[in-house]
């Protein structure tokens, strides 16, 4: 746990120093998805997909907590402009583009070339674990990236 904390923290300082306003595209040979993006399916939400193996330390670790956190980031919109070029309805689909009912996950690689992405992930795990509700961390990320960023994906309010 505290291994874990103290990567949040490092990421959260390494993020603050790389973050993007924008997210770039995949190369035209990966792309798998409607929208241009890798996209790659688990057994589970514990296993990840095989197209973070060459991606640095940091992102893996952010896709882990999108992971341990994608029930509320269906609630939480991202502000990198996704929403209208790769149709996400929230940050969860930078990282996840379903869960099955079998359980089994259709991953995203969206998420690996963006850093608002990762920023909004792991903000929303962080407060997570501060004890926030889902509406507390739902005006905390929309005061923090209304002004500066693109429109928001068309996440609805949490009750």
């Amino acid at each position: 746990m505290k291994k874990t904390m103290r990567m949040v923290g490092t990421l959260a300082l390494a993020f603050t120093f790389t973050i993007t306003a924008a997210c770039g595209k995949a190369d035209e040979h990966d792309s798998h998805g409607p929208h241009g993006d890798i996209q790659e399916k688990t057994a589970s939400i514990q296993t990840l997909p095989s197209f973070l193996d060459s991606q640095r330390e940091e992102i893996r670790t952010a896709y882990r907590l999108a992971a341990q956190s994608a029930e509320l980031l269906q609630w939480i919109p991202c502000y990198c402009g996704c929403g209208e070029s790769s149709g996400h309805r929230s940050n969860e689909n930078c990282f996840i583009q379903k869960i099955e009912a079998d359980g089994s996950v259709v991953w995203d690689d969206h998420g690996t070339r963006c850093g608002v992405c990762m920023q909004i992930a792991v903000t929303t795990y962080q407060l997570k674990e501060q004890g926030k509700s889902a509406k507390d961390i739902r005006q905390t990320i929309d005061a923090t990236y209304k002004t500066g960023y693109a429109k928001p994906t068309p996440t609805p309010m949490p009750n």
